[in-house]
């Protein structure tokens, strides 16, 4: 998941590691891409001993965004080949099974405007698979034992279903869109001026209360 949504990243623009790190924690969210560098760089060389990104221009030390302690591997600007092109759109046609767990489907719904509507489609339907069989198996757990739970797993359990049943709804609007060929609409802003209500489902571990 890593090598893709670099390679997704890197036919946006080239960047350098530092640049890299922050946009995946941008793009992906900050549990999906707590990334350290000593995962970051393995990666970048292993994409680059496979031919599909290269070094470009080396950006200056006193580059503002870059910090000033970096080294100068953080210093170095990566850019994706025709190979890494080809590479990614590989990725993307072979979306499988894999996709549809909760890191792969956010890394892949992450570039999904780079995807084709047939895979979108499919990834899109296999998460709907996945999450209502999370779904029944929490059902089954508060139907058989929820007398035989204390109260905070019960509750735990409870706010499990609550999530799934929501980006079912999220995932069923999303499919149905894609059948009819529109892209997904923004929330309207409410009239109060506040922020727009967010609908959709909270990342694994995180509650909606917990969001910004």
């Amino acid at each position: 998941m890593l090598e893709f949504a670099i390679l997704g990243l890197l036919q946006e623009a080239p960047m350098h590691g530092y640049e890299l790190r922050k946009e995946l924690a941008a793009k992906l969210g900050a549990i999906r891409a707590a990334i350290s560098y000593g995962t970051l760089y393995p990666t970048l060389r292993r994409l680059q001993a496979a031919g599909w990104i290269t070094e470009a221009t080396e950006t200056p030390a006193t580059a503002p965004e870059v910090p000033v302690l970096t080294s100068r591997r953080g210093r170095v600007v990566y850019k994706i080949t025709a190979e890494g092109k080809e590479r990614f759109a590989q990725l993307i046609a072979q979306a499988g099974p894999e996709t549809y767990d909760d890191t792969g489907f956010g890394v892949h719904f992450a570039f999904f405007a780079r995807t084709d509507q047939a895979t979108r489609l499919r990834i899109l339907e296999g998460r709907r698979r996945k999450i209502e069989e999370r779904r029944e198996g929490l059902r089954d757990v508060l139907g058989r034992a929820a007398e035989r739970l204390d109260a905070y797993t019960l509750e735990l359990q409870r706010h499990g279903l609550d999530a799934c049943e929501r980006e079912v709804r999220w995932l069923e609007e999303l499919i149905a869109n894609e059948r009819s060929g529109r892209a997904p609409t923004a929330p309207v802003t409410g009239t109060d001026g506040g922020r727009p209500e967010d609908n959709s489902p909270p990342p694994p571990g995180e509650s909606r209360k917990e969001r910004p």
